[in-house]
């Protein structure tokens, strides 16, 4: 049973308020005229007042409620390695023999999963707590224990945060004088310009006992020999990083490991940088107006990456007037500076419905042959003018292209089609509203002219009117050409029956042209989840060999595809290692990152109480270095004890929980200390004494 007082005043605490005023005033007349029975007086006014303001003794039945002790075991990726894990297992056994020992105890046993953050895995487990304690009364928590390396990211600075009063303890699994050596990115460049180079800069550390000296430094990049560096640990040192083709450049970098480290997952790390292309230079040649011509116009406009240079030739080849060709524009056609000296500054030339004429002598038709060949690229979007004795066939530009005209134009409707050839090229695989299967009609509209031409080498990708070749792609020497026969792709950007997917098409033909990776026909990628990897093959052959796939360890396997579409295939892998995964297919390489190897949970990961440090200070608890990893003999777990109250609850064997002294009332009683006539009685007596004492 517990006792206490507890009021029930008859009035509100204003009226109670104003007759304790009122009564001081009394007792202070009462003292300074000096009258008699003043502590008579001041006794009744106080039984009076002590009447009204109702005090009752207050009896609880009381049970009391076992303390809550909360355990969090650390099972992260560091706890992984050097038999971390078995440790903490073992205390973890050690823990609930000796907490069940202690009366009147409650453990919640919380067992913490590693966080994907955005920047990697991380060891969160303060957070984890918290979701634990989520129904648990402040009032009965006597403590947290971590069964931990000690290598947490989430701890708080603010004792407050814990929202608990009691001491927080850490087990570590591990000795404080573990040894390892990591490689740390210290800067690097988020992307950079094909062709360029920039400067990252890394660190090599050394961590516990292992001291000062050189670190050996490997830097691999995916082309070239391996590159060897010796620096003092703690020195930042700059390596070079080129950008040789756009999208990913990777540049790994390995720390030759020590004897005696703890891990070698944090000895390698990977920089990984964009490569853009500065903006693509093309020039645009329409060799007269027609209704087509705004839609190459308004595509290549529209891409910011692309800067257009356009001339229309506007004299018809049909007028002869003795004009002078110097004066048929408001400016001279620059044919030297573009044909001659700035040619090699294009990444493509579109000849639009040009024929042969004065406007472009025959040599720098030449040039632009020769411009293919070093590797340029060239579109020739064809008209009725490349079956006529003037087209560009029949100049030196005809040398580097891919299909030969017959002389016929075939006028009549028809829907582009894509060919067996086209369903594997990037170009046209794909493009919507093609037939999803064989026989059925593409979902788009009509043109009216083809070019008939034989294709005498190179791809026919898309077929017209009586399946006669309508785009052909090649590659001649180092360059690319690409022959659209007919002038009609204007129909699709009008929506003439619903329209086509011409800005796709277009597109896409542009930037094969000027050889952007996304859209290359023999392509090998790959991607890399956590714990798998999925290469990918694109090609436009009938046939292809088995990848190779290389470990970070070294250990190659073979890996057969399957296909998923036309010129597709595919395949994941499951791996449980994590860095540069390399697979080589068909003589093609490629890369991917498996793991988080710049993942906090890796960048330090040697036993320390280092991070906790704060928090156990404030708290009172304690830091035990329990070994039993690597070299390390295993301690024995310390002793538990509850302790009422104290600024400190551990000791060199031993660790405090905080007694809380929680319970629940079970029934309650009160019992009147002065009953209503009584003290009505007792105060009247008082007066009446009072006032007799006054008349002598």
């Amino acid at each position: 049973m517990n006792w206490s007082f507890e009021f029930f005043p008859f009035f509100p605490h204003e009226v109670l308020i104003t007759l304790g005023v009122a009564c001081l005033v009394v007792l202070a007349l009462s003292a300074w005229r000096n009258r008699r029975g003043l502590f008579l007086r001041a006794l009744a006014l106080a039984c009076l007042l002590l009447a009204l303001v109702n005090p009752n003794l207050k009896n609880e039945v009381r049970q009391p409620l076992a303390n809550i002790a909360v355990v969090v075991v650390d099972e992260s990726s560091s706890m992984q390695l050097a038999g971390r894990a078995d440790r903490a297992r073992d205390i973890e056994a050690a823990l609930k023999e000796k907490f069940a020992q202690v009366p009147d105890l409650e453990v919640r046993w919380v067992h913490a999963t590693p966080t994907d953050q955005q920047g990697g895995e991380s060891t969160e487990l303060f957070a984890a707590l918290d979701k634990a304690m989520g129904d648990i009364p402040p009032g009965r928590v006597a403590g947290a224990v971590f069964i931990t390396d000690g290598q947490i990211h989430d701890v708080p600075q603010d004792k407050a945060r814990l929202g608990f009063d009691a001491p927080v303890h850490a087990l570590i699994a591990g000795a404080p004088d573990e040894k390892d050596n990591r490689i740390e990115v210290v800067s690097a460049p988020r992307f950079g310009l094909v062709g360029s180079e920039q400067t990252a800069e890394i660190r090599a550390e050394k961590s516990g006992k292992s001291g000062a000296g050189l670190a050996t430094i490997f830097v691999r990049r995916a082309s070239g020999p391996v590159e060897t560096i010796s620096a003092p640990y703690g020195k930042t040192v700059p390596i070079r990083m080129r950008f040789d083709r756009a999208g990913p450049n990777i540049v790994e970098v390995d720390l030759k490991p020590e004897p005696g480290e703890l891990t070698t997952i944090n000895n390698k790390t990977v920089i990984q940088a964009q490569g853009v292309r500065e903006n693509l230079r093309v020039l645009l040649v329409s060799g007269e107006p027609h209704a087509g011509e705004r839609t190459w116009r308004n595509l290549l406009r529209s891409d910011a990456a692309v800067d257009l240079v356009h001339f229309t030739i506007l004299r018809p080849p049909e007028k002869h007037d003795g004009t002078p060709i110097d004066q048929l524009s408001l400016i001279a056609f620059p044919t030297r500076e573009l044909f001659s000296e700035k040619l090699s500054q294009f990444d493509l030339i579109i000849f639009d419905r040009y024929q042969r004429r004065a406007v472009l002598p025959m040599i720098y038709l030449d040039n632009v042959a020769r411009y293919v060949e070093h590797g340029g690229a060239v579109l020739v979007a064809a008209g009725a003018d490349y079956a006529s004795p003037v087209s560009l066939a029949r100049t030196p530009l005809g040398a580097v292209l891919p299909a030969r005209p017959t002389g016929r134009v075939v006028e009549e409707p028809f829907r582009p089609s894509i060919t067996k050839e086209g369903e594997k090229h990037p170009v046209t695989a794909g493009l919507p509203g093609a037939p999803k299967k064989d026989g059925q009609e593409p979902k788009w509209g009509h043109w009216f002219r083809v070019i008939d031409s034989q294709a005498e080498r190179g791809e026919v990708v898309m077929s017209g009117a009586e399946g006669k070749p309508l785009l052909v792609l090649d590659r001649r020497g180092e360059g690319r050409v690409a022959l659209l026969l007919s002038d009609h792709a204007w129909l699709w950007a009008r929506g003439y029956e619903g329209g086509g997917p011409h800005v796709d098409l277009l597109r896409r033909l542009a930037h094969w042209l000027m050889k952007e990776p996304d859209l290359e026909e023999e392509a090998l990628s790959a991607r890399a989840g956590r714990s798998d990897i999925t290469i990918e093959r694109r090609t436009v052959k009938s046939e292809i060999g088995e990848a190779t796939l290389t470990l970070p360890s070294g250990k190659e396997v073979k890996v057969a595809l399957d296909e998923t579409a036309p010129g597709r295939f595919s395949k994941t892998v499951a791996t449980n290692e994590a860095g540069v995964h390399r697979i080589a297919m068909d003589g093609l390489t490629a890369v991917a990152i498996a793991g988080d190897l710049n993942a906090p949970e890796f960048r330090k990961v040697i036993a320390t109480d280092e991070p906790m440090r704060p928090i156990l200070n404030k708290t009172g608890g304690g830091a035990f270095y329990l070994g039993g990893t690597m070299d390390a003999p295993a301690k024995d777990v310390p002793s538990i004890s509850m302790v009422k109250s104290g600024h400190r609850f551990a000791g060199g064997t031993w660790l405090g929980l905080k007694a809380q002294d929680a319970f629940e009332v079970k029934a309650v009683s009160y019992t009147p200390l002065v009953a209503g006539f009584a003290a009505l009685g007792l105060a009247l007596g008082l007066l009446a004494l009072t006032w007799y004492r006054e008349g002598r």
